[in-house]
């Protein structure tokens, strides 16, 4: 009796709970970036302010893209349930908790994700849609299967999965995958190591208790800071790749010398003298670097032509 009363009956749980389980899920914060990122690539591809019709494709696209992410994130949660468990960062998760049987959250995942590439399908086009889907493969299978539990270097093989949104959202747009997309996907691969490495920093007891070979488990915490700090400076490189390409102008130069500057000093400061305060401010400043630097570059798209203009 006592065993019956401490097991969650996943059936007998109020539609409102159950909507807030399947929500969480979909990892929704995590989710946001990633379609904030696709927005940017989006909103590049167009030279100028978007016409009505490519607010729709985009609005589309945006749709679609939200969809399929949403649906990596659940079956994310599925493989990793018993890992979740042992994680103090993971384990509320519904699936980690018995909330959600393994069937409700594969099917939940695969509906997300149908539901996804019929409207790139339909409303997009056909390489948006293939190359979504292989991001889906590649962060769901390749990077949680295949990488997560073998690998230290999970996380940077990984990572391309998780550049992806801004080559989707220049695809969707386009209708192709251009030099400007493939730099946005770079300086998310770049940017991926030490904004996760830092949160592995402070979390890496989780880690080890879960079995999984994150940097700070497998080399050790001061390997990792040093390895923070050295992506950190190759990442600055990474960001000025648009300006020298000619695809920015000087609002997103002198906002990703401020941004990558900042975040090298974080890198340099968490090098030196580490603490598990200073590693999670790390991790947070990640984080608004990515949104600033990607905001910058929007805002340099619309005003740049305007204040060249006005200078000559």
């Amino acid at each position: 009796m006592s065993d019956t009363l401490a097991t969650p009956n996943p059936a007998a749980t109020p539609l409102p709970s159950r909507l807030r389980q399947f929500s969480a899920l979909t990892k929704p914060r995590v989710v946001q970036l990633i379609v904030f990122c696709a927005a940017i690539g989006m909103l590049l591809a167009v030279p100028g302010w978007p016409s009505l019709r490519e607010w729709q494709l985009a609005l589309a696209a945006t749709v679609g893209i939200w969809l399929v992410a949403s649906a990596a994130a659940a079956f994310n949660c599925l493989v990793e349930q018993h890992i979740d468990a042992k994680m103090r960062r993971t384990a509320w998760r519904p699936t980690a908790k018995g909330e959600l049987t393994n069937t409700q959250t594969l099917t939940f995942s695969v509906l997300l994700c149908a539901a996804g590439m019929a409207v790139l399908y339909l409303w997009v086009n056909t390489l948006t849609m293939w190359l979504t889907f292989a991001t889906f493969v590649g962060y769901a299978v390749i990077y949680t299967v295949v990488l997560k539990p073998l690998t230290p270097q999970n996380i940077v093989i990984g990572g391309a999965s998780g550049a992806m949104p801004p080559v989707l959202g220049w695809a969707a747009l386009r209708g192709e995958v251009g030099p400007e997309a493939l730099m946005l996907c770079l300086i998310i691969f770049l940017w991926t190591p030490p904004h996760f490495w830092a949160l592995a920093l402070y979390r890496a007891d989780d880690y080890a208790r879960a079995g999984l070979p994150m940097l700070p488990v497998t080399h050790g915490n001061e390997f990792t800071r040093l390895q923070v700090l050295l992506y950190t400076i190759v990442l600055f490189a990474g960001t000025l790749l648009p300006f020298v390409y000619g695809m920015s102008g000087w609002i997103y130069l002198l906002s990703a010398l401020a941004l990558g500057a900042g975040f090298i000093g974080y890198g340099w400061r968490l090098w030196r003298h580490y603490s598990d305060t200073l590693a999670r401010a790390t991790f947070r400043f990640s984080i608004v670097h990515l949104s600033l630097l990607f905001a910058a570059l929007l805002l340099d798209h619309y005003l740049d032509p305007y204040l060249k203009g006005w200078i000559a």
